[in-house]
């Protein structure tokens, strides 16, 4: 299983430079179970690693492109009245999708982001009293771009919570933007052979269920999550959610490692990822170096 996950690891890299830190992570909210939160700039490449993991799992994809105008029936569905039966029928929207790509989530109105909380944390939709189950495996990757451009609301801190993980992209190295500079752009739409099915990511979501993790390690978590809770330059500290979420995630990054087995070091690899946009320190700190200064004040169990 290791080795498929470096190849998949691998594929993505063909279709997005210099970024295999930030494939591995999204690929460990997958196995975590997580959805997944990218904030950067436009032209970074969030739709393309999201297709591109997609493809690579040979899973069903719908992109939502959020717009101030976007209603919650243009993501969950309606029901629409069929003049012949003589009654209403429900017809999916593009939610029911096992990778759904919610494209620029913070230029929606509340109303509308609001529609995914119910499925992102339960995997079902309620529309006129009725629930429709969301097909599994689902994984949502919503993109955003900087709170500080124009035309954008900020997503309330219960819905960044839903989040597994927040990553940025970021600049590309050097030597890849040369690559792009010199025309060798990766294609949005080339094909990527599926390297790992939906039942075998299912598979590899139950192992990562089985990696033990310590009673030492499980302190050093609770360590962690506490020290946010009596921080004076912290607003909001860690909830118990975003415990379950360390525990879950080192699970997962320990499983890619090749270990039935949780490590401090796997706690560490994936704590800012999990907990930056769970954070709201003051403002003379940024949530990055907020969880850097958290992971050096906190002793690692030996």
């Amino acid at each position: 299983m290791q080795e498929q996950l470096k190849q998949l690891t691998l594929g993505l890299a063909d279709v997005i430079y210099g970024k295999e830190q930030q494939i591995k992570l999204a690929l460990c909210a997958m196995l975590a179970r997580g959805h997944l939160l990218l904030e950067d700039l436009p032209g970074m490449g969030k739709t393309t690693l999201s297709h591109g993991l997609a493809q690579a799992l040979g899973m069903s994809y719908q992109r939502i492109q959020f717009t101030s105008d976007l209603l919650p029936a243009d993501i969950l569905g309606a029901s629409i009245f069929n003049t012949q039966e003589q009654r209403f029928s429900f017809h999916k929207g593009p939610v029911f999708s096992q990778v759904v790509l919610a494209d620029e989530i913070n230029r929606a109105g509340p109303k509308t982001q609001s529609a995914l909380l119910e499925a992102m944390e339960e995997g079902c939709v309620s529309i006129d009293s009725e629930r429709y189950t969301l097909p599994t495996p689902f994984f949502v990757v919503a993109t955003q771009n900087p709170q500080h451009q124009s035309g954008t609301f900020p997503l309330p801190e219960s819905q960044l919570d839903r989040f597994f993980m927040r990553l940025s992209l970021g600049f590309p190295p050097a030597d890849a933007e040369k690559q792009l500079i010199r025309g060798h752009i990766p294609q949005r739409d080339k094909a990527i052979d599926a390297i790992i099915s939906a039942e075998q990511l299912q598979a590899m979501q139950a192992n990562v269920d089985k990696v033990t993790i310590a009673n030492t390690v499980v302190d050093y978590i609770l360590s962690l999550v506490t020290h946010t809770r009596h921080d004076k330059d912290i607003s909001h500290p860690l909830s118990p959610r975003a415990s379950i979420a360390l525990a879950q995630g080192a699970r997962a990054w320990a499983f890619m490692e090749g270990r039935d087995f949780v490590m401090p070091e796997d706690v560490q690899a994936v704590f800012a990822s999990i907990c930056d946009h769970r954070i709201n320190p003051h403002d003379v700190y940024s949530q990055g170096s907020v969880c850097s200064d958290i992971l050096a004040r906190v002793k690692v169990p030996l």
